[in-house]
């Protein structure tokens, strides 16, 4: 914390705001992978590219977990599903609204 001997000063003006609105769904620009890096030759699902507050990625983390009967993680605006879940996952988020959704790589 820095202090200032100003007396107008408002430290409050200077918070910047750590978390974005969400994007609704149909402009979320998510890219679905698998990845096997730094992982002990284990699969994972990958979702990057998510925009929004972490409760609302921890919101669809629960919900693609559930859909694909598999453990995961989420943080930083990417969603780590074990397993190769990307059809499942694709199939569900366009059926929900995020047409920008893509599947690249492995």
């Amino acid at each position: 914390m820095v202090y200032s001997t100003d007396p107008d000063f408002n430290p409050d003006d200077f918070i910047e705001n750590e978390e974005t609105e969400i994007l609704p769904p149909e402009k979320q620009n998510l890219r679905v992978m698998l990845d096997r890096k730094n992982r002990k030759g284990k699969t994972v699902t990958l979702i990057t590219g998510f925009e929004g507050k972490e409760s609302d990625l921890q919101v669809l983390e629960r919900t693609l977990k559930g859909i694909c009967g598999a453990g995961g993680s989420s943080k930083d605006g990417e969603i780590l599903i074990q397993g190769d879940f990307r059809e499942r996952i694709i199939e569900y988020l366009h059926k929900n609204g995020y047409t920008k959704t893509k599947k690249s790589g492995g």
